[in-house]
């Protein structure tokens, strides 16, 4: 349900500014090194499914990751779903804030300080101008400025979890309308992005070494784009491929829509 936040509204209209007011409250590292440690991606957070008796749960030394999202105010419950009599919660972030102020946060502890600085002006700027060419390299950059050694550093210890966080978590801190897991009629795509009435479909693959093309084939071959072709907004494909071996990108493809 909607919740109303006086501290916030308070906060706006004495300073006359939108601002993080709710979230600068309080320190979230209990519940960042929380998410860290258990290996959570932080792509997983917005559509975390889980049961109602599931959020019930106090114990904090052993409830669930969902349950303690939801229980601090960082989730809330955005769809419910009847699974033969059982009610199932989808939850999501409530609002642009939490989203926003929690990934910068988590990112903080993704990548080393001199890779987050000026990377999401430079972002959103790209994207605003459809600058795939800039977007690219600024990606490039910041995965390339992560010590080799870097990830081992984090909880997140597969690479596939480790380059997904950062991905998502650079968008996500960003203030963009996101959606991860985006769902059509045949399957789910990984990272939608949607700004000025254009359409970025994301999917992201793991190789060993060399491009494979994989991902962009998916993005065709599932047909991710049917879904929002009668909005009328321009709509990009645009796969990534990351290499184990070479820890960074080896294929960033961009093309438009069939």
């Amino acid at each position: 349900q909607p919740v109303y936040n006086p501290f916030d509204v308070l906060q706006l209209f004495r300073s006359r500014r939108f601002k993080a007011y709710w979230f600068e409250t309080g320190t979230p590292a209990f519940l960042v090194d929380t998410l860290l440690g258990r290996g959570v991606a932080t792509p997983s957070l917005d559509g975390l499914i889980s049961s109602q008796e599931l959020l019930s749960a106090f114990d904090v030394d052993d409830m669930r990751t969902e349950a303690l999202l939801f229980q601090t105010g960082y989730l809330t419950v955005a769809d419910t779903e009847d699974r033969l009599g059982d009610i199932l919660l989808r939850l999501g972030y409530p609002n642009r804030e939490v989203r926003q102020s929690l990934n910068q946060s988590l990112l903080n502890r993704l990548l080393p300080e001199d890779a987050r600085l000026g990377g999401g002006v430079a972002l959103v700027q790209q994207l605003s101008e459809n600058d795939f060419g800039g977007l690219e390299a600024s990606i490039r950059a910041l995965f390339a400025s992560i010590p080799y050694h870097w990830h081992m550093r984090n909880d997140i210890a597969n690479y596939e979890g480790y380059y997904a966080s950062v991905f998502y978590s650079h968008f996500a801190a960003t203030g963009l309308d996101i959606r991860v897991e985006d769902a059509g009629s045949t399957g789910r795509v990984d990272m939608t992005v949607r700004s000025d009435g254009h359409v970025y479909l994301f999917e992201f693959k793991v190789v060993e070494a060399a491009p494979q093309g994989a991902a962009m084939a998916q993005l065709k071959d599932k047909g991710y784009a049917d879904k929002y072709r009668a909005t009328n907004q321009s709509i990009h494909l645009i796969a990534v491929e990351f290499s184990r071996e070479r820890r960074n990108l080896v294929s960033f493809a961009v093309e438009p829509a069939g």
